[in-house]
């Protein structure tokens, strides 16, 4: 269990330092004090420790969106917009590794992860609307998983402008997803 803890730290450790492309499984191991042999006795390949690494990332994630939406009573769609983004954005600010992995897309395993993430943040999303009078009932949740998607996009380009997450992209971000929900709100 330590060595599978010193392999993701020091993936995730080159991942924010170097980008995607610099974590390979060699230098992970390198890193974290493991010989390459021995590295695929804990991790088959490179892209079972970035998906091990992104779980942890989501979970995390999940926890800060749940305590975010759960603490706010917003009474606008802005308000509850920014519930979702400032907790991704701030969480994205702190751990550039999952930005790296996030939108990387290097495997299947991690795309997989992050759409069934945001599926399921979207769903939880819609119900939370709906509960709070934002959105009707009979709004599709489409509408919801298209918002997600649209806030992925730019939440991509808004950190391959900057480490710190372009300010500007992320202002149109919260304007963009908005006012496509005001087209559906109650």
């Amino acid at each position: 269990m330590e060595r599978r803890r010193a392999i993701l730290d020091a993936a995730e450790a080159l991942l924010g330092e170097q980008g995607y492309e610099a974590a390979t499984l060699k230098a992970v191991g390198e890193r974290a004090g493991i010989p390459v042999a021995s590295m695929y006795h804990y991790f088959p390949d490179r892209h079972q420790v970035d998906a091990e690494l992104l779980r942890h990332h989501l979970q995390r994630i999940e926890g800060h969106l749940t305590t975010s939406l759960e603490g706010s009573e917003p009474s606008t769609l802005r308000e509850a917009a920014d519930a979702v983004i400032d907790p991704m954005r701030d969480y994205f600010r702190r751990h550039p590794s999952c930005v790296e992995l996030w939108f990387s897309g290097r495997s299947e395993t991690v795309t997989q992860l992050v759409r069934e993430f945001d599926a399921a943040q979207a769903d939880f999303f819609w119900r939370f609307l709906v509960e709070h009078g934002l959105m009707p009932a009979d709004t599709p949740r489409l509408v919801m998983q298209l918002a997600f998607d649209v806030g992925n996009r730019l939440f991509d380009t808004a950190f391959r402008q900057s480490p710190a997450g372009d300010d500007a992209t992320i202002d149109e971000l919260r304007r963009m997803v908005t006012a496509y929900l005001e087209t559906y709100s109650a």
